[in-house]
């Protein structure tokens, strides 16, 4: 089995699909000890964003992080989210508990109350991104079960914990929840349709196939919005392994049960799952055909989504004359989208970069002009990178 931090630590362009089901982070409404309760219920870790209602930056991550889709995507299906004004009410309280030195503080806490990891000061969408997938890392419960499991306990509720903990912590769990449903005579009880969900982790298996047999029922317990998650990421764990292991026939295989069970996400699930795969066999040709489709047909109206694929190909394949190409024009496209200077910026590096020297230093003008309505901190960014092209 890949191991799902695999699939936690994807290529960015995953992360960057726009996600029609989810309108960004949706906070918990509560108090402190019940978002504990509830996280602990879910077994889920906590992010806090522990702000002050006077805080640019912590207005500004609000606005223009919270909001996006695939970080509510992202944030919604592994944490319970909770804001709390660090200077009023509730947030005096948790503050005499957790000590807050700077706005915005953003924790990632465990429902036993430690801190799993703390970060200070405003993130962007990537680096949010980023730091959610590194706390779903930091805590493995799979250890509590392990002797337990080895003196003979197979009580159905451990054995659905113990495969959840595997799961949660990227270590294997197949083998363990074959064995429980090859010993049930009833699939369809409900503890034995949610274990199905719970243990159905790629699509390349028997219990994928269970999950599929048992849809409706499933969906009847939990939701539809629920199933079609679990059949998405785990035709991704598929469609990752088959990267790791260079077996086309696995892509396929997981675009083919995208398609089928969960067609309104199949087609950008398609590109990114063979841009994937084409990145990790090191056929440029083949990436840079499907990136293309990708940006046509699927972001072509997102300035998010271009930026960062163009910013991957660049990263990946720098080093090819048709990739920096690519990635110069994935670059304009989001520029002439967006009104931010590091876009700019970034299309300006890319035209340095492939000798379009008088090009870069218009658009280097132009990101200045941005620039200056951001402050000191943009502006000296921008000067610095002019200051370089003049000395080409």
């Amino acid at each position: 089995m890949i191991n799902k931090r695999m699939y936690i630590s994807t290529a960015v362009v995953f992360m960057m699909v726009s996600s029609a089901w989810s309108q960004g982070i949706r906070f918990f409404e509560g108090s402190w000890e019940a978002a504990l309760a509830e996280a602990k219920r879910l077994d889920r870790i906590i992010f806090v964003d522990a702000y002050a209602v006077w805080c640019g930056p912590c207005k500004k991550m609000a606005a223009e992080v919270f909001t996006d889709e695939g970080v509510g995507n992202f944030y919604n299906r592994n944490f319970l989210n909770v804001k709390l004004d660090a200077e009023k009410g509730e947030g005096l309280i948790f503050r005499e508990k957790y000590p807050i030195a700077a706005f915005p503080t953003l924790f990632f806490i465990d429902y036993t109350g430690e801190v799993v990891l703390q970060v200070k000061g405003a993130q962007p969408v990537d680096g949010f991104l980023e730091l959610g997938k590194k706390a779903l890392t930091q805590i493995d419960r799979s250890q509590q079960f392990e002797a337990a499991y080895a003196a003979g306990e197979r009580d159905p509720e451990f054995i659905f914990n113990y495969v959840r903990a595997l799961n949660k912590s990227g270590k294997p769990s197949i083998k363990m929840a074959n064995e429980y449903l090859r010993s049930q005579q009833e699939l369809t009880t409900p503890f034995n349709l949610r274990f199905i969900l719970e243990a159905a982790v790629e699509a390349d298996s028997r219990i994928f196939d269970l999950l599929i047999q048992h849809r409706k029922a499933i969906e009847a317990l939990e939701s539809e919005e629920v199933v079609k998650n679990k059949i998405e990421e785990a035709c991704v764990v598929t469609a990752q392994k088959a990267a790791e292991f260079r077996r086309k026939p696995l892509l396929d295989e997981a675009v083919d049960k995208m398609k089928k069970h969960c067609p309104d996400r199949a087609a950008a699930f398609a590109l990114n799952a063979e841009m994937e795969y084409w990145s990790a066999t090191g056929d440029i040709g083949k990436f840079l055909e499907v990136s293309s489709k990708y940006a046509r047909r699927q972001v072509s109206k997102d300035e998010k989504a271009l930026l960062a694929l163009s910013r991957s190909v660049a990263m990946q394949f720098g080093h090819d004359v048709r990739a920096r190409a690519a990635a110069e024009d994935y670059a304009r496209a989001a520029m002439l989208l967006s009104h931010n200077y590091k876009t700019y910026l970034h299309y300006a590096s890319l035209l340095k970069q492939n000798d379009k020297l008088s090009e870069a230093a218009q658009i280097a003008d132009k990101a200045l002009e941005l620039a200056r309505k951001e402050g000191d901190t943009a502006v000296r960014s921008v000067e610095q990178f002019i200051f370089e092209l003049k000395k080409i």
